[in-house]
């Protein structure tokens, strides 16, 4: 995904920490003629796409968009950063302009935190893509302690700075109103026990949780040997130093493997492991001693995956037709809206944290 970088067409926070780009732009009144010229915001360059850098700090910045204002009918979508969807496909009549908000977490690496797949730009990218994408002012806040939902996963969470891959962290944040934001500290190839362990990932995530932040928790894919003893001791460990610090732990089941025998799926793809432990049951049993919410999404995703069947559950994946490779424990940018999906589904039904900042 290429990014526009800080520099000829960047913009830079001042001490102030508002930025309003309209107005540096000379795009005028958000409704002004329009038959008139647009220039773009500052910071933004291009037509399809069009790429816009603001060299801020790491931190949460409250971000809002106005779209549309051409003489032209428009298509956009926003995403920012590695590849997080904030605003899917919308349409905008000639001349009319729709305005948008959202808060915006910002963190260097900008994907994965320990820089897999590369590191991303220093500061804030944001991409505005579509059939004819408009866009007709943009202002970047400093955000004032807002609700943080934190990720801790592996590669079926994780932002992915390059697709085909995509994680379903990237794709919840559009459900998002401003005063909350998604911060994700998924990994690929992350057992319990490692993100742990690494400084970059469940430390660095613990040392930034505040009271009331939930701290989303889904670990099984790659506790392929991990003893049952040692699972629930990694998740205890988790869920007892984020209460530590006031946050709300929430456990989360691994999103089944497409592994079909017959018209249902196999223990594998229910992640039962190489050592015979059934890793959800564990996660289940771990949060109901521990009284933390968990959200059953093995359960949800194999309703799902089987209801589709063999062959058009494959959607969900990766497809060699589709994304030029075969592979049926990642998902598609459709697959990790779906998963995704039923992840706000149960936060909406569990009343979590998060519930009263969902779209």
């Amino acid at each position: 995904m290429p990014l526009a970088r800080h520099g000829r067409h960047g913009a830079r926070l001042g001490a102030a920490g508002l930025l309003t780009l309209a107005a540096l732009a000379g795009t005028g009144a958000a409704h002004a003629d329009a038959a008139a010229p647009r220039a773009l915001p500052a910071g933004c360059s291009g037509t399809s796409p069009i790429t816009c850098h603001y060299g801020v700090s790491p931190g949460n910045y409250d971000v809002t968009v106005s779209v549309g204002g051409a003489a032209s009918a428009g298509e956009t979508e926003m995403w920012v950063e590695a590849r997080r969807l904030m605003l899917p496909a919308t349409r905008t009549a000639a001349g009319a302009v729709a305005t948008y908000a959202f808060t915006v977490n910002v963190r260097q690496p900008e994907g994965q935190p320990t820089g897999q797949g590369g590191t991303g730009n220093p500061g804030l990218d944001i991409r505005f893509t579509g059939s004819n994408p408009q866009v007709s002012a943009v202002s970047v806040k400093a955000a004032a302690q807002p609700l943080v939902a934190y990720l801790a996963g592996d590669s079926t969470v994780c932002d992915a700075l390059t697709g085909p891959y995509t994680g379903w962290g990237q794709m919840i944040t559009p459900a998002v109103r401003p005063g909350a934001v998604v911060a994700n500290y998924g990994d690929s190839g992350e057992s319990s026990g490692s993100f742990l362990n690494n400084s970059a990932l469940f430390p660095a995530l613990l040392s930034k949780v505040r009271a009331n932040d939930p701290v989303f928790i889904q670990f099984g894919h790659n506790d392929k040997q991990t003893s049952a003893s040692s699972y629930r001791g990694n998740l205890i460990s988790m869920i007892t130093k984020v209460r530590a610090k006031g946050g709300v732990p929430v456990l989360v089941t691994p999103p089944v493997r497409r592994l079909f025998d017959g018209n249902r799926l196999t223990a594998t793809a229910l992640h039962v492991n190489g050592v015979g432990v059934n890793l959800p049951a564990e996660m289940r049993a771990v949060g109901t001693a521990q009284r933390v919410p968990v959200i059953d999404l093995t359960a949800r995703s194999k309703a799902l995956v089987e209801s589709l069947g063999p062959s058009a559950s494959a959607q969900i994946f990766l497809r060699s037709a589709v994304d030029g490779v075969t592979d049926n424990t990642h998902f598609s940018q459709y697959g990790a809206t779906r998963i995704g999906g039923l992840v706000l589904q149960s936060i909406r039904e569990q009343n979590l944290p998060l519930t009263a900042y969902l779209r």
